[in-house]
């Protein structure tokens, strides 16, 4: 490997934070507005809405919607604190509802919380 070839490790960050964290959280946040009763529903709307504005963002270049006015305030967020910010606040938002009695289907939170760190892991195996 020479000096300016990106460590796979990095890479491999760089594709689960751009096509595969929103695009899960995002599905468990369906699941849960489906199972869920009541409040717990909430933070899975939120989670959700946050997830299409990431995912939106990701493949607006591709599909040539960059001259849309959301755009640009979606990237900069997304963007924000080596892309890190915008997952951990719709992670912890859809976490919220690990403490609201109205929850049913547990294994979504099993699986959010095996995903996040899993994240958080390839976040830090970046750093070394």
């Amino acid at each position: 490997m020479s000096f300016f070839e990106p460590s796979p490790v990095l890479l491999a960050f760089i594709f689960v934070q751009r096509f595969v964290f929103f695009e899960v959280l995002g599905l468990l946040a369906v699941l849960r507005m489906i199972a869920g009763r009541g409040m717990a529903r909430v933070p899975a709307a939120i989670a959700l809405i946050i997830s299409s504005a990431a995912i939106f963002a990701s493949f607006a270049p591709a599909l040539n919607l960059q001259s849309l006015p959301l755009y640009a305030d979606i990237a900069r967020v997304q963007a924000s604190g080596g892309g890190m910010i915008l997952p951990l606040v719709a992670s912890a938002i859809f976490a919220l509802s690990l403490v609201l009695p109205q929850r049913r289907w547990r294994w979504i939170d099993v699986l959010h919380i095996v995903g996040v760190l899993a994240f958080l892991g390839l976040w830090l195996a970046t750093r070394v």
